[in-house]
């Protein structure tokens, strides 16, 4: 017997058949015995398909459409943080949306499990990215490269329970900037928390505050405050949630669920409230527990060299050494970052909007050396952007103002008053779209003058150039300013020139 999947095709091959065939085929004589049974198969597995006339259209759980004005608004975020990773000296890059399973497993440690595996297709056993770190890491090594600046703009995929709300999703677009090689200490990390700054600035999102930590710093803490070793990511990974719940709540889940000792717990508590600037950093050298760790003490002296460059940058007030930033994912082995924005207070008729952090990094100077055989390291540090939760933050804002937005940049309509001018008008927007000039026009061979007037209004366009009996005969065309409503004749041969002066000058 056929698979399935054939039966169904020929059914269906069989019903457009019956349907194709001429009338007086179907009605020659009377229907055959084989005829009847082919109709009664046919009905049978069409049957499920008309069942399912009450199915729901919706996007799967976690995901999102994206309205022609959403795409505007995203494309204007993209293209500032695109622009400033450009003007840093960044290289474009892209990746597979999947990788083979075993790429990305150990890498992000309690996160693991919201990785999506895919099923089974050939002998590979897949995964969708779960961030665009361990590819590029991958990359790196498989391509033997020992230093590289780049960026990458891609979706990736995260099971986790979404908070559409705060920007939350399981399919989402990171921005990524990174850069790979053995260098003097925290230039690029400095240079990286430049780029967060220049991004928020740009985006105008407020006021905002970079939280800086160094993975050493708290592995030292952990050792000296007596964390056993095989615990350190575990416990990092809960005091990675202080952002997010209390520190009662969190000590709860290292003593209950981790099982770490209550006094232990009680000493981390005493670091991990602490945060300042450079005089903190200062005052943690002095500290008689850490001061006991060289981990410790190499991850604070990179810290004050960090503070200094980042002073000469003119940044130094927008970040703030804080002892509770951890990020939770494996991978981080020195300085990590973290930005917040600091929300005013509310409009009244404006619901607050809590996002989290909106761009994040570290440094990772052990991950490509997990996928070389030799176990050769290449230096790393990076950062990302977090897209979607701005994106909800301007979506927000736009809605309160109610701002108007243009979905598309067409500058010019081509319009005619009368009938049978479509060869015209094809002819003469052919020469707009030959010179660079973004145009439209009806498709109708004859639309009515106030028909095209009112799409060029709804739609923004600002210029209008009409020809019809009068100005074919004239050797002219009209230029109408949509705004004011204004016309003037301009010559036929001078019409691209005209519309480009006028272009430039708005």
């Amino acid at each position: 017997m056929p698979p399935l999947g054939l039966r169904r095709g020929r059914a269906w091959a069989a019903l457009l058949g019956q349907l194709l065939r001429p009338p007086r085929a179907v009605c020659a004589g009377p229907v055959r015995p084989h005829s009847q049974f082919a109709e009664a198969v046919l009905t049978s597995q069409l049957k499920p398909y008309q069942e399912k006339s009450n199915f729901i259209l919706k996007t799967p759980k976690g995901t999102r459409d994206f309205s022609p004005q959403q795409m505007v608004v995203r494309e204007k975020i993209l293209d500032i943080i695109v622009s400033c990773f450009k003007r840093h000296g960044a290289k474009g890059l892209d990746t597979p949306a999947f990788e083979l399973k075993e790429m990305l497993t150990e890498k992000y440690g309690e996160d693991s499990g919201l990785i999506y595996d895919l099923k089974d297709q050939g002998g590979e056993l897949l995964s969708l990215r779960y961030d665009l770190t361990v590819p590029f890491a991958r990359y790196m090594a498989m391509n033997k490269l020992k230093k590289m600046k780049r960026y990458h703009v891609g979706k990736v995929w995260r099971r986790e329970s979404p908070t559409i709300a705060q920007g939350r999703y399981r399919e989402f677009c990171q921005c990524d900037f990174d850069i790979a090689g053995d260098f003097d200490p925290m230039i690029p990390d400095a240079e990286c928390l430049k780029i967060i700054c220049e991004i928020l600035t740009g985006l105008q999102l407020g006021d905002f505050l970079i939280k800086v930590n160094d993975r050493r710093i708290l592995d030292g803490m952990f050792a000296t405050c007596g964390v056993p070793e095989s615990k350190f990511r575990a416990i990092c990974s809960s005091i990675d949630k202080l952002d997010k719940i209390s520190w009662k709540d969190v000590r709860h889940e290292m003593v209950a669920e981790k099982g770490l000792a209550p006094e232990v717990a009680d000493r981390i508590g005493d670091y991990v409230q602490c945060h300042g600037g450079l005089s903190l950093v200062e005052q943690m050298f002095q500290d008689p527990r850490l001061c006991q760790s060289k981990q410790a003490l190499e991850g604070l002296g990179d810290l004050k060299l960090l503070f200094e460059y980042l002073t000469l940058f003119g940044i130094a007030e927008k970040i703030r050494f804080d002892l509770s930033l951890a990020r939770g994912l494996d991978y981080y082995t020195g300085v990590v970052y973290e930005a917040v924005l600091l929300q005013a207070p509310a409009p009244a008729e404006e619901e607050p909007l809590s996002v989290g952090s909106v761009a994040a990094g570290g440094r990772y100077d052990g991950l490509v050396g997990m996928f070389n055989p030799k176990g050769h390291k290449v230096p790393c540090v990076g950062l990302s952007i977090g897209v979607e939760r701005i994106f909800s933050i301007v979506e927000q804002r736009m809605k309160t103002s109610g701002e108007k937005i243009r979905t598309t940049e067409t500058q010019v309509f081509v319009a005619t008053p009368q009938k049978n001018f479509l060869q015209e008008r094809l002819k003469l927007i052919a020469e707009l779209w030959d010179a660079g000039i973004k145009a439209e026009l009806l498709y109708k061979n004859n639309p009515k003058l106030l028909t095209q007037l009112h799409y060029c209004e709804d739609t923004g366009i600002p210029l209008v150039v009409i020809i019809g009996e009068q100005e074919l005969k004239d050797g002219v065309i009209k230029l109408r300013s949509v705004a004011s409503r204004e016309e003037v004749a301009i010559k036929r041969e001078h019409i691209v020139a005209e519309i480009q002066k006028r272009l430039l000058q708005s």
